[in-house]
């Protein structure tokens, strides 16, 4: 297993479900990622990279031409990291040492390692910012969770679903706070959001995104991404924009 690499991913690219017996970092430099696990799914835009401890069963999927970048984290260091699979706000430290330790040929012994001690501690330093999106084990529950998957943008009540489904709203309500520890609405407002990361990512306009996405003006699109993901939708796509500019030629592909 190699310590690094990277490559440029097609848009869709997935990696099918599999494990790690080291810890593994995937960093989008360009573009963005999902990695889903029997958890849930955590998003990665390009100023966050994914955390997946050893032993977790994962896959990933790539949209827009993503610069992905892995790191590997052999297993004896991971407990300086947290115990489950995560994403991580990147500095501008970080994203140097991420870009260097995976396009950079070590030319004196013991550089990566040192480079990857500065990607852990300032991990280590890091709080969370997850954009995590828990699936249920109810069925009642994954039978309405899977009609707001295949119709993010679809505006339907939880008595609405509750009708289709077989079960009532304050069951599902109930299910919605125990199973996934958060309300409905909060619930399709991330999957809403991570819909609209992946529409942003391949340079669909704010308002389209919006509209697309389930919100009834851009504004109040605006405001939840902004909660949720700590930048507002223009300066998430500058960004973007910035880093396919400034992105490094990477090596061989992430794997």
């Amino acid at each position: 297993m190699p310590r690094s690499g990277g490559g440029w991913l097609p848009h869709g690219f997935h990696l099918h479900t599999h494990s790690h017996v080291q810890g593994q970092l995937v960093y989008a430099a360009a573009g963005a990622l999902a990695t889903t696990t029997a958890r849930g799914t955590w998003v990665a835009p390009a100023n966050r990279v994914t955390w997946t401890p050893p032993g977790f069963d994962h896959s990933h999927r790539f949209y827009g031409r993503t610069d992905a970048r892995l790191v590997i984290i052999p297993a004896e260091l991971c407990d300086a990291l947290v115990a489950h699979p995560s994403v991580f706000a990147v500095s501008p430290l970080l994203r140097e040492a991420l870009l260097a330790l995976t396009d950079r040929r070590e030319v004196r012994p013991g550089a990566h390692e040192r480079l990857r001690a500065v990607v852990i501690d300032e991990l280590a330093e890091t709080p969370e910012q997850s954009l995590h999106l828990p699936e249920p084990r109810d069925d009642r529950l994954r039978a309405v969770t899977d009609l707001l998957h295949a119709e993010p943008g679809r505006t339907r009540t939880l008595t609405e679903l509750g009708r289709t489904v077989g079960a009532s709203e304050r069951t599902l309500s109930r299910l919605f706070h125990t199973e996934l520890g958060m309300s409905f609405h909060r619930w399709r407002t991330v999957l809403r959001i991570h819909h609209a990361l992946v529409h942003l990512t391949g340079g669909r306009s704010v308002t389209d995104t919006a509209t697309e996405c389930g919100w009834s003006n851009p504004s109040s699109f605006i405001d939840a991404f902004t909660e949720i993901v700590g930048q507002t939708p223009g300066r998430y796509q500058a960004e973007l924009r910035d880093g396919r500019r400034f992105s490094r030629p990477s090596g061989s592909a992430a794997r």
